[in-house]
Parts: C-alpha cells; sequence; structure tokens
C-alpha cells in the first residue's frame, strides 16, 4: 500500500520525479496527443506539405470549424495534434514571437528559432506547480532563406527536425508508412501526394475532402497557403483517394 501511495503522489507532481527520472505528467501529456486525430508533414525541396485528419464527429457540425491548421507567419503553417485548446494558445504564443521579431529586427523569424521560442514555453509548463503540461503536440513547418524546414515540439518541451513526420493516432503506422515511401527529390506535388496515401492508409485507403486538412509552404514564394475544400477533392480524385460513399456512413 505504502509503495502505491508513493506511486500516486509521483503521478500527481509535475515537479516530483518518480525514483526511475520520469515525470508522469508529461507522460500523461503524450498520451493526450496520441488520442488526437493524425496530422503529418512532409518537407520536400519545393516547399513544405501540412496534412491532417479533421474527422468530423456528426454531420450537424460546421467542418470549417474544426481547426488543425494554422498560418503562424507569411512563410510558417502549424498543425496540431492533441487537445485543440492547447493547440491555439501555442499558436497565439507563435503569432506573437513572429509579430514581436518582426518589429524588433525588421525580418520574419527563423523557423528553427520560432520553434525553439514556443517549445523553451512549453518547458516552462514541465517545472511549475499549480500548472499542467500542454497536452499537444505542433507540427511546424516554413521556409528560412528559401531552405524548408519542419520541426516537431513536444510536450516535454524538446524540438525535433524532420524531413517527414506524424503526430497523433496511428502515429507508429504513419511513420512506417512515411518511411517506407519518402522520397528526398520529390517536388511540392510529391509531397502532398504523400502526406495524403499515408492518411488514407489508415483510413481504409479513401478520405473524405471535408474532413481533411491541407496547406503548403512554397519555397520560391516563401508562402503559406491553404487548401480550400474544392481543391482538396481535387487532388484526392486525381490520386484515386476520394471516398465516394455517403457522409454520414463514413462519420460513424
Amino acid at each position: 500500500m505504502q509503495g502505491q501511495a508513493q506511486q500516486q503522489a509521483y503521478d500527481r507532481g509535475i515537479t516530483i520525479f518518480s525514483p526511475d527520472g520520469r515525470l508522469y505528467q508529461v507522460e500523461y501529456a503524450r498520451e493526450a496527443v496520441k488520442r488526437g486525430t493524425a496530422s503529418i508533414g512532409v518537407r520536400t525541396n519545393d516547399g513544405v506539405v501540412l496534412a491532417v485528419d479533421k474527422r468530423v464527429p456528426s454531420p450537424l457540425l460546421e467542418d470549417s470549424s474544426v481547426e488543425k491548421i494554422h498560418k503562424a507567419d507569411d512563410h510558417v503553417g502549424i498543425a496540431s495534434a492533441g487537445h485543440v485548446a492547447d493547440a491555439r494558445q501555442l499558436i497565439d504564443f507563435a503569432r506573437r514571437q513572429s509579430q514581436v521579431n518582426q518589429l524588433r529586427y525588421g525580418e520574419p523569424i527563423g523557423v528553427e528559432t520560432l520553434t525553439k521560442e514556443v517549445t523553451d514555453h512549453i518547458q516552462q509548463y514541465t517545472q511549475v506547480g499549480g500548472a499542467r503540461p500542454f497536452g499537444v503536440a505542433l507540427i511546424v513547418g516554413g521556409i528560412d532563406n528559401g531552405e524548408p524546414r519542419l520541426f516537431e515540439t513536444d510536450p516535454s518541451g524538446t524540438p525535433y527536425e524532420w524531413k517527414a513526420l506524424a503526430v497523433g493516432a496511428d502515429r507508429g503506422e504513419l511513420q512506417n508508412y512515411l518511411e517506407e515511401n519518402y522520397d528526398d527529390e520529390a517536388d511540392l506535388d510529391g509531397g502532398i501526394q504523400l502526406a495524403l496515401d499515408a492518411l488514407a492508409s489508415v483510413n481504409d485507403g479513401s478520405l473524405l475532402p471535408n474532413e481533411v486538412g491541407l496547406a503548403t509552404v512554397d519555397a520560391e514564394t516563401e508562402t503559406f497557403e491553404q487548401f480550400d475544400r474544392d481543391r482538396i477533392e481535387d487532388y484526392l480524385e486525381e490520386n484515386d483517394l476520394l471516398d465516394t460513399g455517403d457522409d454520414e456512413t463514413a462519420d460513424e
């Protein structure tokens, strides 16, 4: 019983390490990320692709209100997996940091610099009593002086740089698919196809346009662009990924 009580104490306190050096609240935050719908980032020579599964739980819900891709700056986009409210707080923080950098230095913030500003903010919530870690992981994609960059933020406050990655539900399967099919020489359209193919691989091989989010940051123009439903439907149709079934059936 004493051992169980000690376990519960380590479980409750974000500022208390367990005897084996673990912070259980951070691990629980990672579990919250796993329960969120999947988001994918792909870095290509021509830019960065962000694709998300924004599953709509009810036909009465406006699909446009399910936000998983956000513009942080003209040259940076962010996709999230996990608690949406936590993601919005971090994205607002990222937007403020982008504006501060522009006003202070007269130039756009670097993608790596922005990611580390966000992860430093996340890390503070892993060592302060009375607060909890952010239950969300972000994929930060953008252009640094013409070079595409792609980063992940972890609930522990650790940044990672990737060529392609997935966060959220089915991460293991999606990551395996990306590792097997990633092409270093792919262009932006190839990155879009890879991201959509990966999402479809864990969704019975097809996707509904209203349940997919897609955005790119082009290396040449250094501009973030989010695709509308019609354009997503065109991409799905071109790649034989369009779900032709009833929406009600798919939503179940």
